[in-house]
């Protein structure tokens, strides 16, 4: 785990836990909780967020989807509508797709992950190397795309793919990538 997550004040207040009724002050609420999920998922590196995740008690979401000291937990049916609308704006996607318990977190866009892939790839003289999928989310030195899901290193490299920096290919315990120097335009 990694020290040093601040939570917002706001995280302390009661009715932060419980969806609001009136509209406005609801959006804002959600708004918040966006921000909140997406700055803690960056920090922790966390990719996944599942609306069970508020009831269980060894989740890794523990630290924001409660608060022990005023006696409060986000409810599920809160979550769900808070990942509803974060699916909504394009910063977490349902993840597999075809349910809406489970989101892949955007705290960067897959754009953004291509970019990163693209400097690391060069950064470690991979350029023109058939790369698997582990070799690049499990990395013999960390990385910035260690533990990243597969379907989003997939994103990435779709994105790359279409500047002719990448090229998906198959291979023989799965899924590889050949990364290739281009600009990006």
């Amino acid at each position: 785990m990694r020290p040093g997550f601040l939570l917002p004040s706001i995280h302390s207040a009661p009715p932060f836990f419980t969806q609001q009724p009136h509209p406005g002050t609801n959006e804002t609420a959600t708004e918040h909780w966006a921000t909140l999920i997406l700055t803690y998922a960056r920090h922790r590196k966390l990719f996944v967020l599942r609306v069970e995740d508020t009831e269980a008690a060894d989740s890794e979401w523990q630290e924001v989807l409660r608060n022990e000291r005023i006696n409060r937990k986000l409810l599920a049916t809160y979550l769900s509508a808070i990942l509803e609308s974060m699916v909504a704006k394009n910063s977490a996607v349902y993840d597999p797709p075809g349910q809406t318990r489970s989101v892949l977190l955007y705290w960067r866009l897959p754009e953004e992950w291509a970019e990163v892939l693209h400097t690391w790839a060069i950064s470690t003289g991979q350029l023109n190397t058939i790369l698997t999928f582990y070799e690049i989310t499990d990395p013999p030195i960390p990385s910035p795309l260690s533990n990243m899901p597969a379907n989003l290193l997939r994103k990435a490299i779709a994105v790359l793919a279409k500047t002719g920096r990448a090229q998906l290919i198959t291979v023989a315990d799965g899924e590889g990538v050949r990364l290739f120097q281009g600009t990006g335009k």
